[in-house]
């Protein structure tokens, strides 16, 4: 198969994994690459993403590795084969690559969890919201980088508002929802489009006041995207120096408890949209 110079996330992930079945089995990338008759430099370059993997030279590997996960392998074999471009690819040379990585990720997803403490999640930002936040980057945006960058943001909601929403579940703390990132029209109409979301049966939004008691987790942002079987799950983290995306099984343990614990402790969804009516008001 054709050498990928900058392979997606998604990719990569397939590679990870395919890594971490050979390594289960303890093998090396020698032993696994001659029985399945190719050779360790190939099977390094499946293993990082950069090469493909049909679907048949896929199921010979899971045998070899003693993996009998049917619907493992099965959802590894859909990432393996699968080749339709998604809308994101347009943006492809006009957006960094992260953004494009965390679209495919949304398209692929079977639900999404966010917490967020210091902005509205990025599925419920309205244009004016995503529009302030992207103008106030440093160094200043040029035009020609900045539309398509809301531009994006605003294509990513249809995951939630589309014909077949993914189920999505978030927790967002009262600063979030009491930052005006633009003027107090801006604001209102922010919290309104939340509060209209909310109405969805696929959107739930929690909310965490000021005034909670027992709260010590304002370090557990994240957005948590559920794969076709929980192995495959994702954790997206922003950091200083880019995205993050984490997949090892202790670090997808680790934020599904700290969400439980976040979702345990905040307002009840009727209870968080009252509170958010009520800010609205008093813009």
């Amino acid at each position: 198969m054709t050498m990928r110079n900058d392979p997606t996330a998604r990719q990569v992930r397939l590679g990870t994994e395919l890594r971490r079945l050979r390594e289960a089995a303890g093998m090396s990338a020698k032993e696994l690459a001659g029985l399945l008759g190719s050779s360790s430099a190939h099977m390094s370059q499946i293993e990082a993403g950069s090469s493909g993997i049909s679907e048949d030279r896929l199921r010979r590997l899971a045998a070899h590795c003693a993996c009998r996960d049917e619907e493992l392998i099965n959802a590894l074999a859909s990432m393996a084969t699968e080749r339709s471009r998604g809308w994101w690819e347009e943006y492809r040379g006009s957006l960094p690559t992260a953004f494009l990585d965390i679209s495919e990720l949304e398209h692929h997803a079977t639900f999404r969890r966010d917490v967020e403490f210091l902005q509205i999640p990025g599925l419920l930002q309205t244009e004016d919201y995503a529009r302030a936040l992207f103008s106030f980057r440093v160094p200043e945006l040029p035009q020609s980088e900045l539309e398509p960058r809301v531009s994006h943001r605003m294509r990513r909601r249809t995951i939630i508002e589309g014909s077949h929403p993914l189920p999505y579940d978030t927790v967002i703390h009262e600063s979030a929802l009491r930052f005006r990132v633009g003027n107090r029209s801006a604001a209102r109409a922010q919290l309104t489009h939340v509060l209209e979301l909310s109405d969805s049966t696929s959107v739930t939004v929690r909310v965490i006041p000021f005034d909670l008691d027992g709260f010590a987790g304002s370090s557990s942002a994240m957005v948590y995207a559920g794969g076709p079987v929980p192995r495959l799950d994702t954790v997206v983290r922003d950091a200083p120096h880019g995205t993050g995306f984490l997949d090892s099984q202790a670090q997808l343990d680790r934020f599904r408890t700290l969400f439980r614990r976040v979702e345990e402790l905040a307002l009840a969804p009727e209870r968080s949209r009252d509170f958010i009516h009520k800010l609205a008001k008093e813009l």
